[in-house]
């Protein structure tokens, strides 16, 4: 049984990609994270509710040798990483120029240098994978982006300039490995119920009735759907994402100053 690797895979998102690669296609999964005993929780869980195979690597993602650290860990282990979830970040909201430079420099490592190195190690032991049938395939990389990607927006700056190059990295890394049978996929999402949404429980409902924010286990299922099952490059889930995006792109210069006046930030 071949194995997944999810990063960030303690909480979240990446514990649901996490599950669901266990429980609906019985990949064997590595969690990687910088919280170790939720790491270890998680990983315990999983291997117990759906009988396969769990390792855990508690590290620093954002140090500039993790993603050696990673591959070397997979080697040492004789792990055959198949499947490949990029999923580990952060956010940062605030004004750029109120930014702690430490924390511009943790972000772009976690969404820019540690998720291209991890994707170039992985990518190349993928592309050696000599499949007996053909028309299988030899891998899966999964790079999560955001909706924001798509957008310039004041106040998550680094956030969406870091996530602009993630799905554009992923887009160019798809037609090179295409021909290598090894699907790559974005996943740009747009809000998502993670708990931390300054809502309450009825009007976050309402949002979720009518798919202006999902759920993370939805998110999830509808990306692995389409890593598996289609060729696409991109995948935004949500009707309502298509719509908001080219309003977004479209709003005049002068709209979008006078809405920074109400966000409570020193610019």
């Amino acid at each position: 049984m071949s194995w997944a690797l999810v990063t960030g895979a303690s909480s979240g998102i990446g514990l649901r990609y996490a599950t669901a690669l266990a429980r609906d296609y019985k990949y064997n999964v590595l969690l990687v994270s910088n919280q170790q005993k939720e790491l270890r929780t998680a990983a315990a869980d999983i291997a117990a509710q759906f009988g396969v195979q769990t390792q855990s690597l508690c590290i620093n993602l954002a140090e500039h040798d993790a993603a050696e650290q990673v591959y070397d860990f997979c080697q040492n282990n004789s792990l055959d990483i198949e499947v490949l979830v990029n999923n580990a970040g952060m956010l940062i909201f605030d004004a750029f120029r109120n930014t702690d430079p430490r924390k511009i420099e943790t972000l772009l490592m976690l969404h820019v240098v540690t998720m291209t190195k991890l994707c170039r190690l992985f990518a190349e032991d993928m592309i050696n994978r000599k499949s007996l049938n053909r028309k299988s395939q030899n891998g899966y990389i999964l790079n999560m982006a955001s909706m924001s990607a798509w957008m310039a927006m004041p106040s998550i700056t680094c956030y969406n300039a870091s996530k602009s190059y993630v799905l554009n990295f992923t887009k160019a890394l798809w037609y090179e490995m295409r021909r290598h049978n090894v699907r790559v996929l974005a996943v740009t999402p747009g809000s998502t119920d993670t708990g931390l949404l300054p809502f309450g429980d009825k009007f976050g409902k309402l949002l979720r009735f009518f798919g202006i924010t999902m759920s993370p286990e939805t998110l999830v299922n509808r990306a692995l759907k389409v890593l598996f099952r289609r060729r696409k490059k991109t995948c935004m889930p949500g009707a309502w994402n298509y719509i908001i995006v080219p309003i977004i792109n479209h709003l005049p210069d002068r709209l979008v100053l006078t809405a920074m006046k109400r966000i409570p930030l020193n610019w």
